[in-house]
């Protein structure tokens, strides 16, 4: 596998790289050759992540930044590059999912809070790298969205909207800055990261989904792994599901 998705000489940034689905990104690609540049809102927790990316023969860099903040991110951009000089593959992997009591009662706040985590922030991060990728060798960026663009439910209505969007910009994206920049999604349905520590059981077993389960995290890893290379030379505007068959 190591040489089907080559990844030696790119440079990784990934949002949202110190836990959940980022981690596992941040570990695949640098188990396959990359560096990585590490970014989330705790430092510590991308320095630790950072720690093991290096144990494993990579370079690896921090930085701490609110993605849903417009304003940081020409900073984390500017920090990437300097170094690194280039970035290869750009992954927008944070987000948040809070439920709301119902449409009527979500406030302002918490509805800016959502828009600006899960779409607003990872849109300026594909044109700030995108608009660099394209004007030098290319590369590939990954939006991470979620079953719930899809699959909209009530409690989750404003987070769904977001998602959807980040869906819809990715085809803009792919024509804006192709074809020397690719731009895909992954659409992943329920994985079992730290934020399932909240869920029932019978929300963890997802019995009504194809698989009748949940993901395990390190099954996001094949699909960004063969979106990040170039073996997926030729896909670029899609959304890609990998949630186990969702209903």
């Amino acid at each position: 596998m190591s040489t089907l998705f080559d990844l030696k000489g790119k440079v990784a940034l990934v949002t949202g790289g110190s836990r959940g689905l980022g981690y596992q990104m941040v570990k695949a690609f640098a188990a396959h050759g990359a560096d990585t540049f590490v970014t989330s809102r705790k430092i510590e927790a991308c320095d630790k992540v950072a720690a093991e990316v290096r144990a494993m023969g990579r370079r690896a860099a921090t930085y701490a930044c609110n993605v849903g903040n417009w304003a940081e991110l020409d900073g984390l951009v500017e920090a990437a590059y300097r170094e690194f000089g280039r970035i290869d593959i750009l992954v927008n992997n944070a987000g948040s999912s809070p439920l709301a009591p119902s449409s009527l009662d979500t406030p302002e706040s918490l509805f800016d809070r959502i828009v600006s985590l899960n779409f607003k922030g990872p849109f300026r991060l594909m044109s700030l790298v995108g608009s660099r990728m394209a004007a030098g060798d290319g590369g590939s960026i990954i939006n991470i969205s979620s079953a719930g663009a899809l699959r909209p439910r009530p409690q989750i209505a404003p987070y769904a909207g977001a998602k959807a969007a980040l869906n819809a910009v990715t085809e803009a994206f792919a024509f804006e800055y192709g074809p020397k920049v690719r731009v895909n999604t992954i659409s992943p349905g329920r994985f079992l990261t730290d934020v399932s520590k909240a869920w029932n059981e019978e929300h963890k077993l997802n019995a009504t989904a194809a698989l009748q389960r949940s993901g395990r995290p390190e099954e996001i890893m094949t699909a960004a792994l063969y979106l990040a290379s170039s073996h997926s030379s030729f896909t670029t505007g899609s959304v890609v599901r990998v949630d186990g068959g969702i209903a």
